[in-house]
């Protein structure tokens, strides 16, 4: 004979508590977190959490390539022309497409035909549109300049060898997918999905499907829920629905814990069936019931359980009730448990900081990546050419610039489109120059929970955005040419100076090149000078390296000058594979790539902030991270 449930009415609700409450009692009785790491390939990342930091192990792009149709070339030899005053350039006798190494040098007066993503040959240091040339006898005509870097993708630009590529605690989508199939990962580390098995109880269930019996209804709560499962995170698996009989659901609630790492039933939570449900519960583990009975219109019946550190909910048996309750306190645990972070709005209003240009007569949708600003949100554009993928990873939406505006003014609020609901901002928004060792700090401030967000801007982008106050931090290497001194020159009254680290600087070249091989730095620099045919790699406006730069050659432009990456790893990689015979980049980037190296500077490389931050207590929870990244830092080649 099997056990009946209860007359109702036999006992009430444990004492009801405030939904904040409840909330305080279930998170302090599950503490939820991820339950452990799994090796996942890459076709089955998506929607994955990831459960360690991944770093890049390879450049990407790995070397310089073309990012349109056209013509690889000289800028300089297109100063002077114009349409009134076409330059003809020779062909020379090969075309660089994908995949094809070039063999023949770009020299002065010529041009070789590249498709993009061809790589961009020894010489060239521009690349113009096939539309923006005409056909010239043995050449072609160009009526228009070209600026240095044009149309190409520089090695590293995208990418650096050694920076963390993805954090931990991303939530893997295609973007990221991408991510790591552009530096040849075909899995990662991610956190294991919770088991979460659903249960449906009451004698009048009846699976959809199948006919329905007189005073039958459908179960309609176990599919919704184990679909609201998924999208908490959770990897539901749906059990039958358990009829109103003691020994029966018993043994499935056990059979459920023992199997799964958490347990949702719904329908046996009112008076007289919660009886019999709450006394099962009870008997699966402490602390046991940490609530039943909360004050939620819908939802007063929920219970909430912890045994033996498993979440064992019973929801209400009404659909709306159930799902109310689901999402507005047991689906963020389920998604602490899988290692997801909150849930968050899909848009939000944002302040642009600076002048967004856009192609008049297209609509066209700005990535942009979010920070806390003295007015609300800021948005700022994250932008590295079409052929970047980490632009999705840095970017948390979108903006849409309409088909006839030709751009987005400073201080333009607009609508941002998020590319997830759980999107928030920083608490720390770290903008300026970029260097691998900010991947160690950063590091520590997660382990710490304090989010951070870094933008590569240059030091004086990273000082432009500190000054209006749209950031926390800004990383700088300034060197001040008239005292000779490092960053401090720089800061406005009201600003300070936290010491970071030393990198040094030097002149990189191939290994048993004579120019500079066994050679002093003032030696070496002339005979690199006094060659003509020793091509340099120079460095982008703004960028610290390139005040140091101009100031060693003193007025020189040797050639190749205007070739200006902005990062050190694509400087050290057309070194490294013989578009340039010569550059200036930092040691850890030259002794990755097996590169000559001759000291020139011990740089500094510290960080600008407020003497009044924004968020004080994140400021020095950076300092503090800081500190505490020492031994990393010098690992890799920093001296603190």
């Amino acid at each position: 004979m099997t056990e009946m449930i209860p007359p109702a009415g036999q006992s009430q609700f444990l004492t009801v508590l405030s939904r904040d409450a409840a909330e305080a009692a279930f998170w302090a009785a599950l503490a939820p977190a991820p339950l452990g790491e799994e090796e996942v390939a890459l076709d089955t990342l998506a929607g994955r959490v990831l459960a360690r930091d991944i770093a890049a192990p390879v450049d990407a792009p790995p070397f310089d390539r073309a990012t349109v149709d056209g013509f690889a070339l000289r800028a300089a030899d297109l100063f002077d022309a114009s349409a009134a005053n076409p330059v003809h350039l020779r062909l020379n006798p090969e075309v660089i497409a994908c995949g094809h190494a070039p063999t023949l040098p770009v020299a002065p007066g010529t041009a070789t035909p590249i498709a993009t993503g061809g790589p961009i040959p020894r010489g060239a240091d521009a690349v113009v549109m096939i539309e923006h040339t005409d056909p010239d006898g043995d050449g072609i005509a160009v009526a228009r300049a070209v600026a240095p870097g044009a149309h190409i993708g520089f090695a590293g630009s995208d990418i650096a060898r050694g920076q963390t590529l993805l954090r931990k605690g991303m939530v893997i989508s295609a973007r990221e997918v991408a991510m790591l199939a552009a530096v040849g990962l075909d899995r990662a580390p991610v956190w294991r999905r919770p088991r979460v098995a659903v249960l449906s109880t009451g004698d009048e269930l009846v699976q959809p499907g199948q006919p329905l019996r007189p005073a039958g209804i459908y179960d309609s709560n176990g599919p919704v829920i184990a679909a609201a499962v998924a999208e908490a995170g959770g990897e539901a698996v749906r059990l039958s629905a358990i009829a109103d009989d003691a020994g029966a659901l018993r043994d499935a609630i056990r059979a459920a814990h023992g199997a799964h790492d958490a347990v949702i039933l719904s329908g046996g939570t009112s008076k007289g069936a919660g009886d019999l449900t709450t006394t099962l519960i009870a008997e699966l583990g402490t602390p046991g019931i940490v609530a039943h009975g909360v004050a939620l219109k819908p939802g007063k019946p929920l219970c909430l359980a912890v045994c033996d550190g498993k979440p064992v909910v019973v929801l209400p048996g009404f659909p709306t009730s159930a799902m109310f309750t689901f999402h507005e306190l047991v689906a963020p645990a389920l998604r602490a448990m899988a290692g997801l972070p909150p849930k968050g709005a899909a848009r939000v209003a944002a302040t642009v900081p600076q002048r967004m240009s856009s192609e008049l007569g297209r609509t066209e949708f700005a990535m942009v990546a979010l920070t806390d600003g003295p007015e609300g949100l800021v948005a700022h554009p994250v932008a590295k050419g079409s052929g970047a993928v980490t632009a999705f990873a840095q970017a948390d939406g979108f903006l849409t610039v309409p088909a006839l505006a030709e751009s987005v003014a400073p201080g333009t609020r607009a609508e941002v489109t998020l590319f997830g609901a759980n999107v928030a901002p920083p608490r720390l928004a770290i903008i300026g120059s970029h260097c691998v060792g900010l991947d160690a700090v950063t590091g520590q401030l997660a382990d710490r929970g304090i989010s951070a967000r870094v933008l590569a801007t240059g030091s004086q982008g990273g000082l432009a955005a500190l000054r209006r106050r749209d950031c926390d931090i800004a990383p700088i290497h300034l060197l001040h040419a008239q005292s000779g001194t490092y960053n401090r020159p720089f800061l406005l009254d009201g600003m300070r100076l936290i010491q970071g680290w030393r990198r040094m600087q030097g002149i990189v070249y191939r290994p048993g090149d004579a120019r500079a091989e066994g050679r002093g730095l003032d030696e070496a620099m002339a005979a690199l000078l006094a060659d003509p045919e020793a091509l340099m790699v120079g460095r982008n406006q703004g960028s610290g390296t390139r005040v140091l730069l101009d100031r060693l050659l003193g007025g020189a432009r040797p050639a190749g000058y205007w070739n200006q990456p902005a990062s050190h790893n694509a400087v050290a990689a057309a070194v490294a594979q013989g578009r340039a015979d010569w550059g200036m980049a930092i040691r850890p980037v030259a002794d990755a790539l097996g590169l000559g190296f001759i000291p020139v500077a011990d740089e500094h490389y510290d960080f600008a902030v407020w003497q009044d931050p924004r968020d004080p207590e994140a400021v020095a929870a950076f300092e503090a991270a800081l500190q505490a990244s020492g031994g990393a830092l010098e690992a890799c080649g920093f001296t603190i």
